[in-house]
């Protein structure tokens, strides 16, 4: 699969990433001026743009449009995370280009979508999370919402979902010869990501208030809790014969079993967690629930996570020209991925990239003159 990425920030580059790393054929074309978030760091640190060559256009020129709809019309999908009208505006929209290559699936990543009163609106995850209704669900009563980075939105709701979409695209016009728009809203992914909770609301078994709910740490089963070493442990035992487990390794008796869904003692029992497993330090915790079914974990720092038994049993990380990061997910039994290359420099790679990509380099050099 041939993929154009149009170089940005967020969400489209780890799609970019995510397809890249299980072997697609991307091909990045950055500005020639920087658009970046203004975070100081050096191009091995950004690890979203890893495992795809760069090559640096004028969109702006008609020279850098005319070597862009020529790598687009060799392409299977391009993705782009702009707001509505840019790539129109520089002649790259999915007009221009699919009556040049009627296959392409084109990939529109956007927080707000296409059309709508907020299409052309600037916002950013905490934004779409906070408009989809997910941010009134996280957090505490204390603290109001959490914010959970932008896993959630920008990678879960956009990047996710257009990986998703593109393949679905790219699939059918394999089957129909006919391309498509994929349009990607990050509030369209989060809100379908919400679909058990709206469920469950409906359903009146959803209370809309912080921590009153047995997955949003309203539940003393289903929450994290401090060690006497300040450090944390989460419990997540929502089936009665791992909570009776969680109860054994706490040392509590067998009443709190039968009052696990007794919401109205949920703020009663969560002090008695608390004072429980703040009595010991979390390695002694750890020792011991191992080996216990009773839905427990020690909360990990980033290096802890790294060197946990069963990251490296697995191989989850991988180093890259000296930086430790996440291996290709997911895992085929057979279909093994190479070693992702570290990340390239805007325009670092035009003549490898082009040849890669099928093309002449010496045919291009009117574009990148």
């Amino acid at each position: 699969m041939k993929i154009i990425e149009m170089g940005g920030i967020g969400p489209g580059p780890f799609c970019a990433m995510l397809m890249a790393d299980l072997g697609a054929n991307v091909l990045r074309i950055d500005r020639t001026t920087d658009a970046g978030l203004g975070v100081k760091k050096q191009l091995r640190h950004d690890l979203t743009r890893r495992n795809r060559p760069s090559i640096a256009l004028d969109l702006k020129s008609d020279k850098g449009r005319e070597a862009a709809l020529e790598l687009i019309a060799g392409a299977d999908a391009l993705i782009e995370g702009f707001r509505p009208g840019v790539m129109e505006r520089v002649g790259l929209g999915p007009e221009a280009c699919l009556a040049l290559n009627p296959r392409l699936a084109y990939g529109r990543l956007t927080g707000w979508g296409q059309a709508g009163p907020l299409a052309q609106t600037v916002g950013h995850d905490i934004n779409y999370l906070a408009l989809t209704g997910a941010l009134a669900m996280i957090g505490s009563r204390e603290q109001g919402p959490a914010i959970p980075l932008n896993l959630v939105a920008d990678l879960g709701g956009g990047a996710l979902y257009m990986a998703f979409g593109l393949l679905a695209a790219v699939l059918n016009a394999r089957e129909t010869g006919k391309g498509q728009v994929v349009d990607a809203a990050i509030i369209d992914g989060v809100s379908s990501m919400l679909t058990t909770f709206r469920g469950f609301s409906a359903a009146g078994a959803w209370t809309h208030e912080y921590e009153s709910n047995f997955i949003d740490g309203g539940a003393p089963w289903y929450a994290c809790y401090e060690t006497a070493d300040g450090k944390y442990i989460s419990v997540g035992a929502v089936e009665r014969k791992f909570y009776a487990e969680l109860l054994d390794g706490m040392g509590l008796s067998s009443d709190y079993l039968d009052r696990q869904m007794d919401r109205a003692s949920w703020p009663e029992q969560k002090i008695v967690f608390a004072e429980v497993f703040r009595s010991r330090n979390r390695a002694d915790w750890e020792s011991v629930f191992e080996g216990r079914s009773a839905c427990f974990a020690p909360v990990l720092t980033l290096e802890e996570a790294a060197n946990h038994p069963q990251m490296t049993e697995r191989a989850a990380m991988i180093d890259i020209a000296g930086i430790r990061q996440p291996a290709p997910a997911p895992r085929f039994s057979h279909s093994i991925p190479d070693m992702p290359e570290p990340p390239s420099e805007s325009g670092e790679n035009t003549a490898a990239a082009l040849t890669a990509w099928g093309v002449d380099p010496a045919d291009f050099a009117r574009e990148f003159s």
